[in-house]
């Protein structure tokens, strides 16, 4: 098997025939495409996390639906590696383009069927299975569209932008976040609660067929990106880019996927089993919980950028490593503060997270994207962010839930979460040659 991992050079890594007017719209349609995948992503975070357990699993005991529904939230990220290895072979293959216009088809499809699907009193055993079967497509869908995104963005982007054009996509995270909760605090606020438990909840669903079709005409307007067109007129295309990625380049492989753990972690926590968390241990309001995540997500949108400017500016390495410690000493304080149960302690708490995870999500992107070459970068950043955001994101709420169940504290929790922020810290001391490659133009023009 052979692959053309070293045949581009550096130069052949750089946008030079792209417009500025088009570049603005690359930015946009990555955030915009970005907040409806994630929206989309996030209404099933919430809806598991506050009414799946009676919908679908009614005949346990409330710690056990709990842990179902949640599960079913983590079923999700089991078929995000096969989406990323599908995604990202033929985003290497015909184009970042195309992956970026599918994996929205098929997150759009999967949540308006959730917001369709009748629930165990209707239907049954099978309303859970056909749940987790939609799930799955979700995740499916998600596990490509990271790095379409991501790619996009970083390879339309000046050499000295590189960190700020891949904060996008992240942005995209919290601002679906953002519309996720705001969906579903505005539909709970006009009905009753039983109203909402009933069938309240499917609104935000199928509300994302307007914000798909808003997507999809962003999507279809925009250029192919530029590095890859170079690599296609040059015939330099991989042929089969995720062997040869994973034979080629195991150690960038463990290391970006040790990277990605630690804020996948972190932003799970927050937004998944923090509101489960609140209201089931803490016995807070179901509004209140979801005004917290409203809170860190909106800090989390409005400083990522800014940390994206500092990773351009100082190096993407050092911004990380800012971030991830402070994510590591962070982690009890933020227990102590969320169980005093003040509301001036949870915001204080909700605030600080929200500005260590997008410290390390603002250097993130570009972070990962040069770890590898040209000709297999979609199909090594996807395995990254896949089987990272999986044994860091997708498995922290239900390892959170039962860490209190058997301890009944939170300190086991947070001890928990350091521990993953750990390891991305270890993760991101690896240095690639194509690391280096990838920005040592930003470094000369500054000079």
């Amino acid at each position: 098997m052979t692959s053309t991992a070293t045949a581009l050079p550096m130069d052949a890594d750089k946008p030079q025939t792209v417009s500025t007017s088009e570049r603005r719209r690359i930015l946009a349609a990555c955030l915009v495409g970005a907040t409806i995948e994630w929206y989309d992503f996030f209404i099933y975070g919430a809806a598991a996390a506050l009414v799946f357990a009676p919908q679908f699993f009614p005949n346990v005991s409330p710690l056990a639906g709990t842990l179902a529904a949640l599960a079913t939230f983590s079923v999700g990220f089991i078929a995000r590696p096969l989406g990323g290895a599908v995604m990202g072979h033929f985003g290497d293959r015909i184009g970042r383009k195309p992956m970026l216009v599918l994996t929205l088809a098929i997150m759009g499809v999967s949540t308006l069927m959730i917001g369709l699907l009748p629930n165990y009193e209707s239907i049954g055993i099978a309303a859970p299975i056909l749940l987790v079967l939609l799930r799955l497509l979700q995740g499916f869908g998600v596990g490509g569209e990271w790095g379409a995104a991501v790619l996009m963005a970083v390879e339309h982007a000046p050499p000295r932008k590189r960190a700020v054009y891949g904060a996008f996509p992240q942005m995209g995270i919290p601002a679906g976040i953002i519309l996720s909760v705001l969906a579903f605090i505005a539909v709970g606020s006009w009905m009753s609660s039983e109203a909402f438990q009933s069938w309240g909840w499917r609104i935000p669903f199928l509300l994302s067929a307007v914000l798909i079709v808003v997507g999809f005409v962003v999507r279809m307007t925009i250029s192919e990106s530029p590095v890859f067109a170079k690599m296609e007129q040059k015939r330099e295309i991989a042929r089969s880019p995720l062997i040869a990625v994973i034979m080629e380049h195991p150690l960038a492989l463990i290391a970006g996927t040790a990277t990605i753990i630690g804020s996948t972690t972190l932003g799970y926590l927050v937004l998944v089993y923090m509101p489960s968390y609140g209201t089931s241990v803490l016995k807070l309001p179901r509004n209140l919980m979801l005004d917290f995540t409203l809170l860190a997500a909106t800090i989390w949108f409005l400083t990522t950028l800014i940390f994206a400017y500092f990773s351009d500016r100082f190096t993407v390495r050092k911004v990380y490593l800012l971030a991830a410690t402070a994510g590591i000493l962070w982690a009890i304080p933020f227990f102590w503060l969320v169980d005093s149960k003040t509301i001036p302690a949870m915001i204080l708490a909700y605030s600080v997270t929200a500005v260590i995870i997008a410290g390390m999500l603002g250097a993130q992107s570009a972070l990962i994207a040069a770890l590898f070459p040209p000709s297999m970068r979609f199909s090594g950043i996807s395995i990254v962010a896949n089987v990272g955001a999986i044994l860091g994101g997708g498995i922290a709420p239900v390892i959170a839930t039962s860490l209190y169940a058997y301890y009944g504290s939170s300190t086991a929790i947070a001890l928990y979460v350091g521990a993953m922020v750990v390891i991305s810290f270890l993760g991101t001391l690896y240095r690639s040659p194509y690391n280096e490659e990838f920005f040592s133009s930003s470094a000369q023009d500054r000079h």
